[in-house]
């Protein structure tokens, strides 16, 4: 379809030129007379033959290094849908979106995914059917509409039905909270995706007038793509201090990684503010033993004192909180280049646990460790190499998408892992709001050790705090695995009897098996078309990772 509107614009382009080119032989046979007083001399016909060849030369040389250059970008990783690339596709009303989509190649392509980069109106249903995954950045304009460029793709396939069901997907929706359609052409793509039988990769990530936040969020989920590699951050976080105040272990003797409970407390009381759902960023540390010994072999002093970007600190702490450069590239320069090219580490993300009202931000943190046995910056910096009453750069991002609701309908909390730390928020803000209709479903491996804040819930529900409690530890029963989506589905009745009532279902915890269990029992039990109804209403929210 493509090729033929190509074929009729170079047609009609060629006929006009023929016909001004016929115009121009006519007139100059009907003209007889010299056309003006002073023609002329044939070496002034000439230079300007030559002159307008040269012209018509440039022009075509023009237009085919754009051509190239464009099928260069276009082609770049065309062959991302046989080696688990991804196609990046995108809708710019002002160019925002396109630059975004061109920092998430770059950044995609530096961690080594191959990566198709198109405008929205290149796509059809053959390009999205010739990839494994496919990324989408949208930016709306006006009520909701798309860019203009992007119009043919809305008409000819938002419009009908495509099945793409062998497609995993992402959408960054680009827009500004001062429209009522907030994000709308975005959330439309979205819907159009999932009702089409693509897969999300993770939950559509919406960005208000270019928040830096969310921009991070979807780096964030960007590494996960990559194979969970740290990405640099296109904007650090304004981080502030906070102090370490409390760490414990909560799964001692389990199966399963350690898991902990870990408290901060400003050194700003100002900066205690956030609602139930928020995410804390943390500005991870290397742990001070692999620092050392970076500084031993690359043979500088840890200890030398450095001022960089209006802070001054040791060596040392410069070099804890950023990426460790290529030993072979840095040695011989001096210490201060070397601070100065230094890039800080990503920040890691977590769900909040607690309320401001709380005193405390609390978080529920699982040690994750690299291939080598060593801890994960983030986590490990939490959990062991922090001191106590230590300082940590913390910046709480507003996750308005994961808030719970003003009113006081039935609330389904469901949930695995260290994801019980969103729905522990949840819960808490709705038994300070007085509302009891709470039912919650959680899993992890074992009852006797990975039951977090079992005393806290279990008090919870004797007190009418929550109104029903089921659990699924996959290594109680040997013979058989259960899930939390296999507690759900057990209590088919009862949900759709939740859902009559008008409840609000919150899913917090892993983005693969867990969650897209839940959402093939909550397809189950409503219906598509009534579960999408339910996530545009709000009454359908995930916070996975």
């Amino acid at each position: 379809m493509k090729q033929d509107r190509s074929l009729k614009v170079w047609f009609g382009n060629a006929l006009m030129l023929g016909a001004l080119f016929a115009a121009g032989i006519a007139f100059a046979r009907w003209q007889s007379e010299p056309w003006w007083t002073a023609s002329p001399r044939a070496g002034s016909w000439v230079l300007a033959i030559v002159v307008a060849l040269a012209f018509v030369g440039l022009c075509v040389s023009t237009w085919f290094d754009a051509r190239t250059s464009r099928a260069a970008t276009e082609n770049n990783g065309d062959d991302a849908g046989e080696d688990g690339g991804v196609l990046l596709a995108w809708a710019s009303q002002t160019g925002f979106a396109r630059q975004v989509a061109e920092h998430t190649a770059e950044a995609l392509r530096g961690a080594g995914v191959p990566v198709r980069s198109l405008p929205l109106q290149r796509v059809d249903a053959d390009v999205l059917r010739a990839h494994r995954r496919a990324l989408f950045i949208a930016s709306t304009t006006g009520e909701g509409d798309p860019p203009d460029h992007a119009l043919g793709f809305t008409r000819h396939m938002l419009g009908e039905t495509t099945t793409l069901d062998g497609l995993q997907y992402a959408v960054l929706a680009l827009g500004d909270r001062a429209y009522d359609h907030f994000c709308g052409f975005g959330r439309r793509l979205d819907q159009w995706l999932h009702h089409s039988g693509a897969q999300p990769l993770f939950d559509r990530i919406d960005v208000d007038a270019g928040d830096a936040g969310a921009l991070r969020h979807w780096q964030h989920r960007l590494g996960q793509i990559a194979g969970h590699v740290a990405l640099a951050d296109w904007s650090a976080p304004a981080y502030r201090t906070w102090r370490l105040d409390e760490r414990r272990w909560l799964n001692r003797g389990s199966v399963g990684g350690p898991a902990y409970h870990v408290a901060l407390v400003p050194v700003d009381a100002r900066d205690m503010q956030w609602q139930a759902g928020d995410i804390a960023e943390i500005g991870p540390r290397h742990a001070p033993a692999h620092v050392a010994a970076w500084l031993a072999e690359a043979g500088f002093d840890g200890t030398q004192r450095i001022e960089a970007n209006n802070e001054s600190m040791e060596l040392a702490q410069w070099l804890q909180r950023s990426r460790l450069p290529d030993i072979a590239q840095v040695r011989g320069h001096g210490v201060q280049a070397l601070v100065e090219s230094l890039q800080p580490l990503p920040h890691r993300e977590y769900s909040i646990a607690s309320l401001a009202s709380d005193g405390r931000l609390e978080l529920l943190v699982r040690q994750m460790r690299h291939p080598d046995g060593r801890l994960g910056s983030g986590s490990g910096w939490l959990t062991e190499h922090a001191p106590m009453g230590g300082s940590i750069d913390v910046r709480i991002r507003r996750n308005t998408a994961f808030h719970p609701p003003q009113d006081d309908r039935p609330v389904v909390l469901i949930g695995n892992g260290t994801g019980l730390a969103g729905l522990r928020a949840l819960l808490k803000a709705r038994i300070v709001a007085g509302h009891r209709r709470n039912w919650l479903l959680f899993g992890e491996r074992e009852r006797d050790h990975d039951f977090h804040h079992r005393d806290e819930i279990e008090a919870w529900l004797r007190e009418g705090a929550i109104e029903r409690v089921d659990l699924a530890f996959s290594r109680e029963d040997p013979s058989r695995r259960v899930y939390v989506q296999d507690r759900l589905r057990e209590e088919l009745p009862r949900l759709r009897e939740w859902i009559t009532n008008g409840a609000a279902i919150y899913v917090c915890g892993s983005l693969e098996g867990m969650a897209p269990g839940v959402d093939a029992v909550l397809r189950e039990a409503v219906g598509l078309e009534a579960l999408e109804t339910m996530a545009a209403d709000g009454r359908y929210r995930r916070d996975v990772y």
